[in-house]
């Protein structure tokens, strides 16, 4: 069963908590967005303390378990609340994937790299463009200040935060008019739906209907006449059809042509 976007959410809700507040607002649109492109995701990780960071960077050195960062503690974005990791959250809601390659959807596009494709539009940097060490789930805004900066105590500029939020507000007002316009056209769909519904009803054509015992002669003098090869079941309007041409008398093989070229105008 999908999950619904608020489930979603919901799921990175704690990991959020911390964040620089332009970091929340590019993160909840980030989830928002993959959500549109059918990926759903899930924050692992968001503001991280300086005693965490140094318990991370021991893994693989003088702790066992794999390297995973080269980043000592207050050297991380993450120690400032400007970054995040991500991984993709499965459908049963419970399940997460760092499977970089998967692509359920057959796009030719993975999942993950979808992900980091809205996440670069909203302003994030991606760990897996570094050179020294790929962080492939890493995602940051640093509003150009280094580490180094920060912890000196430095803090973002307002130009460059309000420029952050520019973009965010922007890419979000878009996606709004373009589900406004989805739900327009789903609209009309959804009338034309109706009309087409009720004129077939009409019509009596709405589908192939199992002939009664009122039109078995009628089929069979058509059959014998060679207007019609099988008795499979027949639409309303052929059955009329063909009840008029043997009332009529004109079931003969000279109309057999005519009938042939009027039933393919009627389909």
């Amino acid at each position: 069963m999908s999950l619904t976007l608020d489930q979603v959410k919901l799921k990175s809700q704690a990991r959020i908590v911390g964040l620089h507040p332009v970091l929340v607002a590019a993160t909840v649109a980030l989830i928002e967005r993959s959500y549109a492109r059918g990926v759903n995701i899930v924050i692992t990780q968001g503001l991280r303390t300086i005693a965490e960071q140094d318990a991370l960077y021991a893994q693989g050195r003088t702790n066992p378990g794999q390297i995973v960062t080269n980043a000592k503690g207050g050297t991380s974005y993450h120690n400032y609340g400007l970054a995040i990791d991500y991984a993709l959250l499965l459908n049963d809601g419970k399940q997460v994937s760092w499977d970089t390659q998967l692509d359920v959807d057959k796009d030719g596009v993975t999942e993950w790299m979808e992900v980091v494709e809205e996440a670069e539009k909203l302003g994030f940097e991606w760990g897996g463009d570094w050179t020294s060490f790929k962080d492939l789930p890493h995602l940051q805004i640093s509003f150009g200040l280094s580490t180094s900066q920060l912890r000196a105590g430095k803090q973002p500029a307002a130009e460059k935060i309000a420029a952050a939020y520019a973009v965010i507000d922007k890419l979000q007002g878009e996606a709004e008019e373009d589900m406004n316009k989805i739900a327009e056209l789903e609209g009309i769909i959804s009338k034309q739906d109706g009309r087409l519904a009720a004129l077939e009803k009409r019509l009596n054509i709405s589908g192939q209907e199992t002939y009664s015992k009122d039109y078995e002669k009628v089929i069979q003098a058509a059959k014998d006449a060679g207007i019609i090869t099988t008795s499979a079941d027949k639409s309303k309007i052929e059955l009329n059809v063909i009840t008029m041409l043997v009332n009529s008398g004109l079931a003969n093989k000279a109309l057999i042509s005519f009938f042939k070229n009027f039933k393919a105008e009627v389909k």
